[in-house]
């Protein structure tokens, strides 16, 4: 008979990379874990993983069976929750994504409120800057800003983004201030990595223009961006929540080329087919009223 405690340690394992990770994670001892995971074997009558001095990995019955035993654990605590709901309590576990950046500054401190509220509530948040796949590594939702690529995702809006093509005074002064689309050819530019180089998305009365410049970095995180834009290392294009404390101390410099940058917006967004949790959508409210509308960090 298959046991609930060694389905979630394997799923443990898995995502933690080792037994010892998952030990950690779950507050056990290893020979715990390692047992729970003996145990499980026995049961389904096959090895699901390989055990060497350097790593763990997956048999074909392993990889096969994960995905299942991540929904079985999905359902339990989904089954849970809709208990504790029905009662009027928001409890259980709730795991978000969403980018380093924008997690630092403003995610943060919006989400501490909600913690205190619903006592009851784990939140795993994971901050990363690459395009996680909600569904696969096991999300609630992932808070993502601009473009929705992934069309399993059902979109929540929490707030409007404004982006700016962005300079140092010092960028400028050295490499003369671009004017128009085809000055952006003799200036360094420094893209988003995790959005490619054509993603600078600009807005003029026949519909979307997009406009590249010269690489001069590609780099998947948007401190960093700030940073080397302040640092003079070239052009940067740049959502106010990141840049606008540097815009108002005219640190960096906003460029106008004749076009306004498209808008974007913040969201958060759940797997398709998944009913959303009353405590989803209760982290959701608190987002939206934490930004405000329009959100705190744009110029009035």
């Amino acid at each position: 008979m298959l046991k609930l405690d060694g389905i979630a340690s394997f799923v443990a394992v898995a995502e933690g990379g080792s037994i010892s990770e998952a030990a950690r994670r779950q507050r056990l001892s290893k020979s715990v874990v390692s047992e729970r995971l003996a145990e499980l074997e026995r049961a389904l009558g096959a090895t699901l993983l390989r055990r060497t001095t350097r790593k763990l990995a997956f048999t074909e019955h392993g990889s096969a069976f994960l995905a299942r035993a991540r929904r079985i654990l999905r359902e339990v605590e989904d089954a849970t929750a809709d208990v504790a709901e029905g009662r009027g309590e928001l409890t259980g576990p709730l795991r978000i994504s969403a980018p380093v950046t924008f997690g630092r500054m403003h995610l943060g401190p919006a989400l501490y409120p909600f913690l205190q509220r619903y006592p009851d509530i784990a939140l795993t948040l994971d901050l990363d800057d690459r395009r996680v796949d909600a569904a696969a590594d096991g999300y609630d939702a992932v808070v993502r800003h601009g473009a929705i690529e992934d069309s399993r995702l059902v979109a929540w809006k929490l707030a409007a983004s404004r982006r700016h093509l962005v300079a140092s005074p010092a960028y400028l002064e050295r490499c003369g201030t671009p004017a128009s689309a085809a000055d952006l050819a003799g200036h360094r530019c420094i893209f988003y990595a995790n959005r490619g180089v054509g993603d600078w998305r600009f807005r003029d009365r026949d519909g979307v223009v997009v406009l590249r410049g010269r690489v001069g970095l590609l780099v998947n995180n948007g401190d960093v961006m700030r940073d080397a834009a302040l640092a003079g290392v070239g052009l940067a294009m740049l959502p106010t929540f990141i840049v606008g404390e540097a815009l108002r101390t005219g640190a960096l410099i906003a460029l106008d080329l004749g076009f306004e940058p498209e808008n974007e917006f913040l969201y958060i967004a759940h797997p398709e087919g998944r009913r959303p949790s009353a405590k989803l959508k209760a982290f959701a409210d608190c987002l939206r009223a934490a930004f405000g509308d329009p959100p705190y960090w744009e110029p009035a």
